[in-house]
């Protein structure tokens, strides 16, 4: 079950709106709209990092390894890690 605080985080991840998630638009997004996500609650302050942290944040949600994540890989990441599950 993904959580709706997950899939508008993702929805906002996705910057080309192609339904999947590149490292690129990870650290990208974060990077740039991340200040944002988390002040309107979509992104725990502590969520925001650097690029090597979204990074790794991407290969802990990558489960099949194949470079892009889906909305359901996305979500079991971050509604355990954010405590939204």
């Amino acid at each position: 079950m993904t959580s709706d605080k997950a899939r508008k985080l993702f929805e906002a991840l996705d910057l080309d709106e192609d339904g999947t998630l590149t490292r690129a638009e990870v650290i990208t997004a974060l990077h740039t709209k991340g200040p944002s996500l988390a002040a309107s609650g979509y992104l725990p302050s502590w969520g925001l990092g650097n690029a090597d942290a979204s990074s790794a944040l991407f290969d802990a949600a990558d489960q099949n390894g194949d470079a892009v994540l889906t909305l359901e890989e996305f979500a079991a990441v971050v509604d355990r890690r954010f405590g939204w599950g």
